[in-house]
């Protein structure tokens, strides 16, 4: 990922074993190449600043979106956006609920109009008695519309309902009134259209062992493992929500990543 370390400059990252060189694509700038670390990982600092976009170009041919990307202004297939929501000014932290209170109303994000589309029903739901909203699957998905569960950037929230700073203010919102937030989270498969990860990254996945979705994700490599459980604190730490529901743990092969997770 992309991660800021003043006002102008980042330390860029990312861990591709199968890829030759990485260099990085940066606005208008000409490539800057990524040092190899070792264990896969190619990384470098970048003069870059929130709004920064950019991309990864893999042996000197394929570029593709950061796996890690925190927004994709213009979808899956477009560059990667630098975010810092540390600029974002949250209310007092809400402090929760007990889960006996939990009275829960699924959301899909599209059909509500987006970030401020929900966060225009809130009043409503929790007049309703409604304590929780679960946000349908966030994650960049190719397109415009999707249900989400063929989301392919799961660090990035969909860009059509809004931007990353909409969605901390739908959080705030909804904890001023009393209601938790939960987001929907895909971690056992990647859906078919803007994943490259097979070429420059195939030891996420495994070929022994097949899902719905084609092979499944390798759970037993420690860079897959933190790759996922740091998505879910960016979620729990940057966004705030209060929890996660976690989809189709059916096709996780690795029980003890969730007992690591949890």
């Amino acid at each position: 990922g992309a991660h800021l370390l003043d006002a102008t400059s980042a330390r860029f990252a990312l861990w591709a074993p199968d890829a030759r060189n990485v260099s990085l694509q940066l606005d208008q700038q000409p490539a800057i190449a990524l040092q190899a670390e070792g264990d896969g990982w190619f990384s470098g600092i970048a003069p870059a600043q929130a709004g920064s976009r950019y991309r990864y170009r893999i042996n000197d041919e394929l570029e593709v979106a950061d796996p890690a990307s925190r927004y994709q202004p213009e979808g899956v297939h477009g560059p990667s956006q630098v975010v810092d929501l540390a600029r974002y000014t949250w209310l007092p932290p809400c402090q929760g609920r007990p889960w006996h209170e939990a009275v829960i109303q699924e959301l899909h994000v599209g059909l509500a109009d987006g970030y401020a589309g929900v966060a225009g029903q809130l009043p409503r739901l929790a007049e309703l008695g409604i304590t929780a909203i679960e946000l349908m699957p966030l994650g960049q998905f190719p397109g415009e519309r999707n249900w989400g569960y063929d989301g392919v950037l799961p660090f990035a929230p969909q860009h059509s309902y809004g931007s990353p700073q909409q969605l901390c203010a739908l959080v705030d919102q909804a904890h001023g009134l009393g209601l938790m937030v939960m987001v929907d989270v895909v971690y056992n498969h990647f859906g078919p259209d803007g994943n490259f990860l097979h070429e420059y990254a195939s030891p996420f996945f495994r070929q022994d062992r097949q899902t719905p979705w084609g092979a499944a994700i390798d759970f037993r490599r420690p860079e897959v493992r933190e790759y996922f459980i740091q998505n879910a604190l960016m979620w729990l730490c940057d966004y705030r929500v209060d929890g996660l529901r976690l989809d189709a743990l059916h096709a996780i092969h690795q029980p003890d990543f969730l007992d690591e997770l949890a």
